[in-house]
């Protein structure tokens, strides 16, 4: 089989994934079949073809792979709920993980709450503070002392 074909070949198949897959995943690899692709069109060993497969994928992967991931895997939305993670609430329902019960009062909304430790429970009036948002719940563990 002839070297370069197969190099062409391993691009297509890898542009394919990179088409199909959401996110950037194998563009790098692409590149560096597209180099070892021209390594043997040029007659190079295929020891040297080999060297600059990886060569050209590592490179370009560890040059762009961070700004890839900033700007294009990077679509984190922080919001208005986020302020509330380390200020104190009041429950205004008993929070039990067990029974799946528990609300709070932070920013002056309603909202769902369960504790951090699985078996503490947290009584209606009991001062909490907010550890972490998942989803629509937050997630409170017991006031530390001032």
């Amino acid at each position: 089989m002839n070297l370069a074909a197969f190099w062409l070949g391993a691009m297509i198949v890898l542009l394919v994934i990179e088409g199909v897959v959401p996110g950037l995943v194998s563009i790098w690899f692409a590149l560096g079949a597209l180099a070892a692709f021209i390594a043997a069109l040029v007659h190079a060993q295929l020891w040297l073809q080999i060297v600059w497969f990886l060569v050209i994928s590592l490179a370009t992967l560890g040059l762009t792979r961070p700004l890839a991931k900033k700007y294009v895997n990077g679509k984190v939305q922080p919001t208005n709920a986020d302020r509330l993670i380390g200020k104190d609430c009041v429950v205004t329902e008993k929070i039990d993980n067990l029974q799946g019960t528990g609300q709070v009062n932070a920013g002056g909304m309603s909202w769902t709450a369960r504790s951090v430790e699985e078996g503490l429970c947290f009584e209606k009036g009991s001062v909490v503070t907010v550890r972490r948002i998942e989803g629509v719940k937050l997630i409170v563990s017991a006031r530390e002392k001032a």
